[in-house]
């Protein structure tokens, strides 16, 4: 007697793991490169640019990697990948905390600097700076940019709010801004020591792409600064001191510079600037009034 036939399908085999974590690199290597404005890494954007944010040639220079090599990394072909390289193109990408672990867990590779510089900047360290009003206070990373700042930081020197995110960097500022150098009274010594613990602090990120534009941004678009930088003078952080700001509501404000270190000190920290006498505490009070009732009106 004939029996029925049995039509039951054998269940597909699993997709193989790493050609799926390749595919899911090479989709996040080109979400994240898509979405960075070549202004944002010191390049022209160019009229005949039909790519979103950066190319895939861009990307490798910047990262120092190979463009094929790169391509191929895009197109989730089975090839080998350093930790050394993943942190280039990290670095390149501009990827946060979050972005660069998922980066290394894609990869396979371990991340041989987790968490060493961190870009991003939790709440409660956000509200720490809002309550440290009117002091004025911000976060800073080693190569001077600006990663969060309270109301009053932000109207001290210039309006930062009104400043692009690219340029919130206080090397570029003191160098490039008429309101923010300008409201550096001794503006001659700031850049120079500034330049100094720029250079010493690259020591450690010489290969690191945006340790490298922002040295490129900063030679191009200043004779002033190439000038120091020639110098080679080095200097391994600054004494506490009182610096001298003038500030266009108030006018001069004497303030005690304080550090507090939220990485290694190549890393993040948190400057505040504490009013050195009467006349510049009442004047703080009168500019956080002030910025208080602007964002009120506004």
């Amino acid at each position: 007697m004939a029996t029925a036939q049995d039509t039951t399908q054998a269940p597909a085999p699993p997709a193989n793991d790493s050609a799926v974590r390749r595919r899911e690199l090479a989709a996040f290597l080109r979400s994240r490169r898509e979405r960075i404005a070549p202004e944002r890494v010191g390049l022209s954007r160019g009229r005949r640019r039909r790519t979103p944010g950066l190319r895939r040639e861009e990307v490798a220079q910047l990262a120092s990697v190979g463009v094929t090599w790169y391509t191929w990394l895009e197109q989730a072909r089975d090839i080998q990948v350093s930790a050394g390289v993943l942190d280039a193109i990290a670095r390149t990408l501009l990827l946060d905390a979050n972005e660069r672990a998922h980066l290394y867990t894609l990869a396979g590779v371990p991340d041989p600097m987790p968490g060493t510089e961190p870009d991003t900047v939790p709440p409660s360290l956000r509200e720490m700076l809002h309550q440290l009003e009117p002091i004025p206070a911000c976060v800073q990373n080693g190569r001077y940019d600006l990663l969060a700042y309270n109301r009053v930081y932000g109207r001290l020197l210039c309006d930062l709010d009104e400043l692009a995110p690219e340029d919130h960097n206080c090397m570029w500022l003191a160098f490039t801004n008429p309101d923010w150098y300008s409201a550096l009274v001794d503006r001659d010594e700031t850049i120079r020591l500034m330049t100094a613990n720029f250079r010493a602090a690259m020591a450690e990120h010489i290969a690191e792409p945006a340790w490298k534009t922002m040295l490129r941004r900063l030679q191009r678009a200043s004779p002033e600064f190439r000038e120091l930088w020639e110098r080679h003078e080095v200097l391994q952080g600054v004494s506490p001191k009182v610096k001298r700001f003038h500030n266009a509501r108030v006018g001069l404000l004497h303030l005690d510079s304080t550090r507090l270190w939220l990485a290694p000190q190549s890393g993040a920290r948190l400057v505040a600037y504490v009013p050195a006498d009467e006349e510049s505490r009442e004047r703080l009070h009168r500019l956080h009034a002030e910025v208080v009732g602007d964002e009120a009106a506004g």
